[in-house]
């Protein structure tokens, strides 16, 4: 606008003083302003970007093939990433500087989330009716749920008259799965649940053990027959059937940001959900039933849904409108129901990956509002970092009405754990105590205190 104010006014005053030298320049800036204007605009609408992702682990500084999806990766694998972007227009684009985005939060640290090898900024020409293919390649280093691009697009006239920021509607997210680590304090082919578990509701019986044989009674199944002792003895009996006693586990993992300071994030929530994968991962190796149920917030929940494919006047404002949302209003817990199996295993996985601190509910508001979600049948593993006198209550409370309650702490500062530990032993409840990574293997074998 100032240009054109500036031009206006050489203008006027070209015809007030009847100088035709001046007001032939004035319009010819004024041709070369609007035809400036307009080149701009036709450059960012012509321009159009498309990424691809293939995935795959670095070893030996060789990137090979992986076995998931590319936006689904494991810690230390990397991602190759390829933007084309494609003049759809008959006029060539002279320049062009494109910038994809990646959240600025992953990208510094200690430690950092994402490390990126080569260049995702670039400036460059797009001949009519051609594309440009710019690479770079993106290693995860932490768990979590990440927003890769879109595509901001900054083009302009050669003169600097006009400059336009445009953001392609090209956006992907990566999902970085937590560490798998083999528990080894106890054996994986037993039918002997993690920990110390007292079933107290024997609801169900495994057809898999037999513990004798009776006369049928009315309201008997079919299937539990005994048709090999009915031919014997000439009159019907049925199989009886041992209570199960795979009882498995709801983990429990508490991610508010007043019991996980920020002074040791984030090694000590990374730390947590790992050891939680790592159970559950053991836990579907032995076919028993788990679940989860977490107060943290759910990393999907702050993607944006705005169209973002438009223009914006600064850089800056295009940069801070694209990205995912810092926070999220969200207070309904995460819940995943007990069950079996690898495709439960994986869902309860893609979740631990996307789980973040939170400042909405306390342990014991979480414990009170999903305590009817608790399977009866399984044991109640609590991954928490600090507790206070309100969180040893609410653990206990669910002791006495019956759940079998376990805590991992998550601390490596003695004197929390010290202080953790007695308000966790008042309410008579087993604690294990999570130090590093290297006592994951070992977490659900060295039981520090029992009552």
């Amino acid at each position: 606008m100032r240009t054109l104010a500036a031009i206006s006014l050489l203008l006027l005053v070209g015809m007030l003083l009847g100088a035709s030298m001046l007001v032939y320049s004035a319009y010819v800036l004024l041709a070369v302003f609007w035809l400036s204007r307009y080149l701009s605009s036709r450059w960012t609408e012509a321009l159009h970007a498309t990424r691809t992702m293939s995935r795959g682990r670095v070893e030996a500084g060789k990137l090979e093939a992986g076995k998931h999806e590319a936006g689904e990766i494991e810690v230390g694998e990397r991602v190759q990433i390829q933007l084309r972007l494609d003049n759809r227009d008959t006029w060539s684009i002279l320049w062009v500087l494109v910038d994809d985005v990646l959240p600025p939060q992953a990208l510094v640290g200690p430690p950092p989330a994402l490390k990126v090898d080569g260049g995702r900024i670039r400036i460059c020409s797009v001949p009519a009716k051609s594309s440009r293919v710019l690479s770079y390649a993106v290693t995860a280093l932490r768990r979590g749920y990440y927003q890769i691009g879109p595509t901001i697009a900054e083009t302009g006239d050669l003169l600097g008259l006009h400059r336009r920021f445009r953001a392609l509607d090209t956006t992907d997210y990566l999902l970085v799965l937590p560490k798998l680590i083999p528990l080894a304090g106890y054996d994986i082919a037993s039918r002997r649940p993690i920990g110390e578990v007292n079933v107290t509701y024997r609801l169900l019986e495994d057809p898999t053990m037999i513990a004798g044989i009776r006369q049928y009674q009315n309201g008997d199944p079919l299937r539990s027959v005994h048709w090999r002792a009915t031919a014997r003895t000439g009159q019907l009996q049925c199989k009886q059937y041992q209570p199960t006693s795979v009882a498995g586990a709801t983990l429990v993992l508490d991610l508010h940001e007043r019991s996980n300071p920020d002074r040791h994030e984030p090694i000590r929530s990374d730390l947590a959900v790992t050891a939680a994968a790592s159970i559950c991962h053991t836990l579907m190796l032995m076919q028993q039933q788990f679940g989860l149920l977490s107060n943290g917030r759910d990393a999907a929940d702050r993607v944006t849904t705005e169209n973002r494919q438009r223009e914006y006047e600064t850089l800056e404002r295009a940069q801070r409108s694209v990205v995912m949302r810092g926070k999220s209003d969200r207070l309904r817990p995460v819940v995943i129901p007990t069950a079996r199996g690898p495709a439960h295993f994986q869902h309860v996985r893609k979740t631990l990956a996307r789980l973040e601190r939170t400042d909405g509910m306390l342990l014991e508001e979480l414990l009170i509002e999903s305590q009817s979600r608790l399977s009866r049948d399984a044991s109640v593993m609590v991954i928490l970092q600090e507790v206070d006198e309100s969180a040893a209550l609410a653990l206990g409370m669910l002791r006495r009405q019956g759940y079998a309650v376990s805590a991992i702490v998550n601390n490596y500062e003695n004197e929390a754990f010290t202080t953790a530990s007695a308000r966790l032993m008042t309410q008579h409840i087993a604690v294990y105590h999570l130090l590093s990574e290297d006592s994951i293997p070992e977490i659900c074998k060295a039981l520090v205190l029992k009552f």
